[in-house]
C-alpha cells in the first residue's frame, strides 16, 4: 500500500519533470484511480501540494497544477534577490568546513544529474544548493521564506523553460558554474562578491525564462501513476 508521501514524492516528480503541464486538472477520483487508493489519501496530498503552491485549489472546480504567470514568477525572483544576498551573509559568518563541503557536493551532484540528462535530480540539488545556505544561515525567518519558495521556482523554471532540452538542463540545473563562482566567494569569505554573485545568479536564471506556455492535452492520469502498482 502506497503512503501519502510515497503518492507525494511520485507527483512533485511527474510535475517536476514537465509530464504534467501547469493547468492540468488532477481529479481526485481519476488520482485515487491511478495509485490504487481511496480518495481520502490523495486530498491530503493535493493540500500540501497547495501549501507548497505546486499545485492550486480552487473551491468547487478542484485541484489544478499551479501555472504561474508570468508577473508571479517575476515575483518570485524578486523576493529572492531580496532575500538571498542576506542569507549568503550570514551564512559567511556562521558556515564551517562541514557546510562548504555540502555545497561543494551539492555542485558535484548537480553536474552529474544534468549531464545523465536526470532533470528532476539536477532541480533539487540546485535547490539544495540555496537551502543549504538558507538553512546553515541561522537566519530562522528568512530560511523559512526561502524554503517556501524553492519549489515554486522549480515549477517556474521548468515552465518557462526553452523547450530543447539541453537548454532546458542548464536553465533548470541553476549554473553550476555559477556556484562554483559562489561557492569560491564563501571560501574566501568576500561577502560583498558573494551577494553580488547571488544577486547576478538569480537574474541570469530569470533572465533565460521564456514567458510563453505551450498548449497540451490532458494527460492520461493513470498511465502516469498506475506504474507504481504494478
Amino acid at each position: 500500500m502506497l503512503s501519502e508521501n510515497d503518492i507525494y514524492e511520485r507527483m512533485v516528480a511527474t510535475i517536476l519533470d514537465h509530464r504534467l503541464s501547469p493547468g492540468t486538472k488532477l481529479g481526485e477520483d481519476k488520482l485515487a484511480t491511478a495509485f490504487g487508493v481511496s480518495r481520502t489519501r490523495i486530498r491530503p496530498v493535493l493540500v500540501r501540494l497547495a501549501n507548497e503552491q505546486i499545485v492550486t485549489l480552487t473551491p468547487n472546480r478542484g485541484a489544478t497544477v499551479a501555472q504561474p504567470t508570468d508577473a508571479e514568477a517575476r515575483e518570485v525572483f524578486e523576493v529572492r534577490r531580496m532575500i538571498e544576498p542576506t542569507l549568503i551573509e550570514c551564512f559567511i559568518d556562521a558556515a564551517g568546513a562541514a557546510d562548504i563541503d555540502v555545497l561543494k557536493r551539492c555542485i558535484n551532484q548537480e553536474e552529474e544529474a544534468r549531464l545523465s540528462g536526470d532533470m528532476r535530480r539536477a532541480i533539487r540539488l540546485a535547490g539544495d544548493f540555496h537551502l543549504h545556505i538558507a538553512n546553515a544561515s541561522g537566519h530562522q525567518t528568512l530560511g523559512r521564506i526561502l524554503r517556501e519558495l524553492v519549489s515554486r521556482t522549480s515549477l517556474i523554471l521548468m515552465t518557462y523553460s526553452n523547450n530543447h532540452l539541453q537548454v532546458r538542463a542548464e536553465v533548470a540545473a541553476c549554473g553550476c558554474e555559477e556556484h562554483r563562482a559562489l561557492l569560491n566567494a564563501i571560501r574566501l569569505r568576500d561577502k560583498r562578491e558573494a551577494t553580488r554573485l547571488m544577486r547576478s545568479h538569480l537574474a541570469q536564471l530569470e533572465s533565460q525564462l521564456q514567458f510563453t506556455a505551450p498548449d497540451s492535452d490532458a494527460p492520461d492520469l493513470t498511465a502516469l501513476f498506475g506504474a507504481v502498482n504494478a
